[in-house]
């Protein structure tokens, strides 16, 4: 198995509600990381979690229309402060982009909301889409609802019944004959919708 050297989160954020907060700040189960939380002026807070080896990371959490927002990129390189930070960013639904960094390769984690979007294997060489996320339940709901080609039947129904009207009235064979290729065309245009 591939020895993670670090793991860096690009561009990462969090958005918790007051609620929220204090669970993330009593959400850290491992012995081995230790926790301080500095509370600041403006009501804002930085959360600092730092593991047995004294690595860090400060989590600055602004206040902004009533809640705890942190935006920031950094990087880890133990494993019990990674282990934590996955757990924490994916309870508290976080984005952006997490790359784990292997010898050789780089595997990187696009986040939405706290689910894996996407991962991608980046080699010296290559690059490998490994998952991509599909709305496949979505995508046929949105099918499902899409009625175009009914209202293109329905219309279709319309012409032909306004091309019969004509062709009941009409004197000339000529026009009938338009009438006739014109009925053609939209017969089989139904025949390739209601397939």
């Amino acid at each position: 198995m591939a020895q993670r050297l670090a793991t860096e989160y690009v561009n990462a954020s969090l958005r918790l509600s007051e609620v929220q907060m204090s669970q993330f700040i009593h959400k850290v189960y491992d012995p081995h990381v230790r926790q301080r939380v500095k509370v600041l002026d403006n009501g804002s807070q930085e959360v600092v979690l730092e593991d047995d080896s004294g690595e860090e990371v400060h989590l600055p959490f602004d206040r902004r229309d009533g809640y705890y927002v942190c935006e920031l990129s950094f990087r880890l390189e133990k494993p019990h402060l990674t282990n934590v930070m996955r757990l924490l960013f994916a309870a508290f639904k976080g984005s952006g982009m997490v790359t784990r960094i292997y010898n050789g390769f780089m595997m990187m984690y696009y986040y939405q909301e706290g689910r894996v979007r996407k991962i991608v294997e980046f080699s010296r060489d290559s690059y490998k889409l490994v998952y991509e996320f599909k709305d496949t339940l979505g995508e046929l709901q949105r099918i499902y609802r899409n009625n175009d080609v009914e209202r293109e039947i329905e219309n279709i129904h319309s012409r032909i019944n306004a091309l019969l009207d004509q062709r009941i009235v009409a004197k000339e064979a000529a026009s009938v004959t338009a009438i006739d290729d014109e009925l053609r065309g939209y017969t089989r245009r139904l025949f390739v919708l209601e397939a």
